[in-house]
């Protein structure tokens, strides 16, 4: 884009200067050199706030950075009505302004902002003297804003002391290079620097540029999506201790948007578990470990039954048995192993138990009910009742014939702090029933498995159509 700024603007009294898209000096007229007691050799070419420099934290630095922002992002017009931003003068000393300035964008044809034109006023005589009659009443109005703020100031102090405290981290990214304007201590402490405000996070952070999160930022920043991270791996630079530190964050990057619908930058908001990360992958390690020796242990009681056995003349039922109760076992084991022995569902412990002691009969099975979060001593107790009624249900009941059927059912109650697993069992279409003369082990486990010490209930019923059993059982931390 070419444009004739010496033409246009060198002989009006007001003060103008140009910025392109990285905020560099570009031109001024002599009423802008004028005004800011510098010449010309001193300003083309410097980044405005190399040339006129301010503390990054402070409320004049934060105003002029958003109100440029804002222009690239919007390519509309910005104002600001009263902004103070000290200069030096000749003698070296730094005097105190306050300036009205107008941020006009300069487009190209395909519509991107080529220049900013910058019209600044100074209006430090008049906001120093009150004059309340200026012929365009910008101190009135500053003022006006100044006076509707004033109760917001300590309301304002408490929500930045409450930012300063969170205990999660915390930082707020301003325009497309990602400034950081806020960062929290939580934040300042993850990423041991001590100073990032006016910096990109870039320049900040140059160690996480190769991992992927500025891309991510520009993404969000481009999208208008947030982004949620969870157990997000990044290495970070102690740069006071001279080492790498790998950090894992649950985090949101969040974009905000001007009333128009631009973006402006993104909120960033998250935590540091790498503690609880490092303990779960701890946990994982003792847990395979268990679940080895777990294995071994059962494979060695196979052995031990198995010479046991050959001993005792006519055992060879009783072995079967056995065999078929530790493979329950087993497999109630290799379920709870997929969950690392936190959980299993009730769900996959009702089919995968009655799988594996009815095999292809599972076919002649209607298993139906809401699922549930079992707690690991539940699923092995439910998964050897449901083995024990499956071999019963083969050998004498159900299944014994080719018609049966069985049909297994459960609800879900919640009182207080306990849930209550009712389950029935109900066979049909099988050989007429006939009540057992005593007790054996499997029905003494039937109905003390899920019941324990926790005021259940089983009750079992030798009705000549099929067997029905109802068992009610009372859960502490089920998760429905």
């Amino acid at each position: 884009m070419n444009i004739d700024f010496e033409t246009l603007f060198s002989r009006s009294p007001n003060p103008y200067v140009v910025l392109d898209p990285d905020f560099v000096l570009v031109w001024m007229n002599d009423a802008y050199l004028k005004v800011t007691m510098r010449t010309r050799e001193d300003l083309i070419g410097q980044n405005m706030f190399a040339a006129f420099p301010s503390d990054p934290k402070s409320e004049s630095h934060r105003l002029l950075r958003s109100s440029l922002e804002r222009v690239l992002a919007s390519s509309e017009t910005d104002e600001l009505a009263l902004i103070r931003y000290d200069i030096p003068n000749r003698d070296g000393g730094i005097e105190e302004h306050y300036w009205s300035a107008t941020h006009t964008p300069l487009l190209n044809e395909d519509g991107s902002v080529a220049f900013i034109l910058q019209h600044t006023v100074n209006v430090t005589e008049l906001h120093s003297l009150r004059r309340i009659r200026d012929e365009q009443g910008l101190v009135e109005r500053a003022s006006a804003v100044q006076a509707r703020n004033l109760g917001l100031s300590e309301e304002a102090d408490r929500l930045r002391s409450m930012f300063e405290q969170a205990p999660g981290f915390m930082a707020l990214l301003e325009g497309p290079e990602h400034y950081f304007v806020l960062a929290n201590d939580a934040y300042l402490r993850l990423i041991s620097k001590e100073e990032v405000i006016g910096k990109t996070v870039a320049e900040a952070l140059p160690e996480v540029v190769g991992q992927g999160f500025v891309d991510l930022l520009d993404t969000v920043y481009a999208s208008g999506t947030p982004y949620f991270g969870r157990g997000v791996k990044v290495v970070l630079k102690n740069e006071a201790e001279n080492r790498d530190e790998l950090r894992y964050l649950d985090f949101i990057y969040q974009p905000l948007f001007a009333s128009g619908g631009t973006a402006t930058g993104i909120f960033v908001q998250g935590h540091d578990v790498t503690e609880e990360v490092q303990a779960a992958e701890a946990q994982k390690l003792l847990i395979n470990e268990l679940n080895h020796r777990v294995k071994n242990t059962l494979a060695i009681v196979q052995g031990l039954a198995v010479q046991s056995f050959k001993r005792i003349e006519g055992a060879e039922g009783a072995r079967s048995t056995f065999d078929a109760r530790l493979a329950a076992l087993a497999a109630a084991h290799s379920l709870l192993t997929q969950g690392n022995w936190e959980a299993a569902t009730l769900k996959e412990t009702v089919h995968s138990s009655i799988e594996a002691s009815a095999g292809a009969d599972i076919a002649r099975f209607a298993i139906g009910g809401p699922d549930a979060t079992l707690q690991p001593q539940a699923a092995v107790a439910l998964a050897m009742t449901l083995h024990e009624l499956s071999t019963n249900a083969i050998k004498y009941g159900a299944l014994s014939n080719e018609k049966g059927h069985v049909d297994v059912s459960w609800t879900l109650d919640l009182e207080d702090d306990e849930t209550i697993v009712t389950i029935d069992w109900r066979e049909r279409d099988g050989p007429p029933v006939i009540p057992p003369a005593r007790k054996g082990f499997g029905t003494r486990l039937i109905e003390r498995g899920l019941t324990g010490n926790q005021g259940g209930s089983v009750t079992l019923d030798f009705r000549p159509e099929g067997l029905h059993c109802h068992i009610v059982s009372r859960q502490k931390g089920v998760v429905v």
